[in-house]
């Protein structure tokens, strides 16, 4: 890192961090962790320190996202729009991931405080971001949760992607290539990657660049539902508007990434050729900042290397902090039959169960009452093929959890005929994600 750098006027505690760093304020905490300001004691320099909780997130047994997210950023350390690593720590009880400090925070807490962006700085957010995902892709590694709320700025105002949680290395693909774990931000993530019947890292990341792009531009997502199943059937009709402010070039690209047709989904490679990306670009900065970047990967300091070995060696440890789930009932899954199968299973279940039964026969969908307790069965073919359903809790009284949970359970079992997979919390990323590296 060179000399040392002048010391900094932020606020320190004198609490020292293994011999090597000084802590600072709290920029947030989660569940699993919380995030310090530190300065290092060698160079001066800030950073942002996450401390994680080992037992915790043992207990929450997400162990493969830290070791993926920390094996990821190392493999991507030298792109300037990808947050940097210097080095992680352990101790028998807590792991310290020591990150580059983005003092501007999330873009998306600069969009809810002023609104849509004009198109310049919407396209240069795009061009940083598209430069980062093409050297991810380069390399083997798809994002699989790109959103606003996933990329910080630094005190340049450049963009820095960050939360590698989710992502897909090389070794995480099938033989053909292919991956298949349902994951991501239901609002930004590929109708395709839901299915779990392989689909391709980086056309799905291609698709969450069009939503991104979208809400860049106009303020908001295109598919908004409160109703999971209502926003997939949105997805498969292209169902969204362009408001007219938005340019025609702009809204050709948005159109050919926001594709339900991964085959024909546009890719942000060909996005990179268009002359609305090329506009303001200084192509020789973006070329070298994707091609001609020094492979090698960053490597952590020995003491780091030695603390990764450990942690690799543990079960069951992840940035889990980043993610704080809803805690209403409710499960997605998909089915065997079509969904008008899935409407009559629902009917039968609840006939023979006592439950008194409302169809909708517009929305595919059945509402099952009895007692104080009402819930919701929908369906909803999201690509050819591919059904996905939904089953919740629409309505229950705070006092009648007993009972809730017993129609719960006996509906859920019924459904077990129909239902070809059930997608967990731990399977499909909520949309209350809570970044701490703001």
């Amino acid at each position: 890192m060179g000399s040392k750098t002048p010391r900094s006027s932020e606020n320190l505690t004198g609490t020292t961090l293994l011999g090597k760093y000084e802590l600072g304020r709290r920029l947030g905490s989660g569940s699993f962790a919380k995030v310090h300001v530190a300065r290092s004691i060698e160079t001066g320099e800030l950073v942002a320190v996450k401390i994680i909780d080992k037992k915790k997130t043992e207990e929450a047994g997400m162990g493969p996202r830290i070791i993926r997210e920390i094996e990821a950023m190392r493999r991507l350390h030298h792109h300037p729009n990808v947050l940097k690593i210097h080095e992680v720590m352990a101790t028998k009880t807590k792991i310290y991931l020591v990150v580059e400090l983005a003092t501007g925070g999330e873009l998306f807490e600069k969009i809810l405080r002023f609104g849509r962006l004009n198109e310049p700085a919407a396209r240069r957010y795009f061009q940083q971001l598209a430069s980062a995902l093409t050297f991810c892709h380069r390399d083997g590694i798809a994002h699989r949760d790109v959103k606003p709320q996933n990329l910080l700025l630094d005190k340049q105002g450049n963009l820095k992607v960050s939360d590698f949680g989710l992502s897909a290395l090389p070794e995480h693909r099938s033989s053909t290539g292919m991956l298949h774990t349902a994951c991501g931000t239901p609002a930004y993530t590929a109708p395709e990657v839901i299915a779990q019947r392989g689909y391709d890292g980086a056309k799905a990341d291609s698709w969450s660049c069009g939503v991104f792009l979208f809400v860049l531009l106009a303020g908001y997502v295109p598919f908004d539902d409160s109703n999971v199943v209502m926003m997939y059937r949105k997805i498969q009709r292209r169902d969204y508007k362009f408001p007219h402010w938005i340019s025609k070039p702009a809204r050709s690209i948005i159109y050919k990434l926001l594709d339900p047709n991964p085959e024909t989904r546009m890719s942000i490679e060909a996005v990179t050729k268009t002359n609305w990306f090329k506009k303001s670009l200084k192509i020789s900065e973006f070329q070298s900042s994707v091609f001609e970047i020094d492979d090698r990967l960053g490597k952590l300091s020995s003491e780091s290397m030695t603390a990764f070995d450990l942690i690799a060696l543990s079960s069951g440890l992840d940035l889990s902090g980043l993610f704080q789930r809803r805690r209403r009932k409710e499960r997605r899954f998909t089915a065997k039959v079509s969904a008008e199968d899935v409407v009559e299973k629902a009917k039968k279940i609840g006939e023979n169960l006592g439950f008194r039964v409302e169809e909708k026969r517009e929305a595919r969908a059945v509402g099952l009452e009895k007692g104080r307790t009402t819930m919701v069965v929908e369906a909803v073919e999201v690509v050819e093929g591919l059904v996905v359903g939904e089953v919740k809790v629409a309505e229950a009284a705070e006092e009648e959890k007993e009972e809730e949970e017993s129609h719960w359970s006996e509906l859920i079992v019924e459904l077990e005929e129909i239902v070809l997979t059930w997608h967990y919390d731990d399977e499909v990323a909520d949309e209350s994600v809570e970044n701490e590296l703001a």
